[in-house]
């Protein structure tokens, strides 16, 4: 499983419907696990983002397709992060020579 951090704004609407926003995240979560992936973290931030959270999926077509259909309810927007475990970075760094 590749590890994402997605990075996540109200949009207004969202903003407007902010008391149903856990039903929308508890739906996102269901879509998410239907597709192969999970939740592995989830934060209401303070700052440049509304919240932050950390995901698994089989690969980049399937969160791509995610972060898709969470646009087309026009909630929120997301920014993708793709992370590198401390092992990939390891050798990531290693192989520079």
């Amino acid at each position: 499983m590749t590890t994402y951090i997605v990075l996540i704004n109200w949009t207004e609407q969202g903003a407007k419907n902010v008391r149903e926003s856990p039903k929308r995240l508890d739906a996102a979560k269901k879509l998410l696990g239907d597709m192969g992936g999970s939740f592995k973290a989830f934060y209401l931030t303070m700052g440049d983002c509304d919240m932050v959270a950390v995901l698994e999926a089989p690969d980049d077509a399937v969160l791509a397709r995610f972060s898709l259909m969470l646009a087309t309810g026009g909630n929120v927007r997301t920014r993708t992060l793709k992370a590198f475990p401390e092992d990939a970075y390891r050798e990531i760094i290693t192989s520079l020579g």
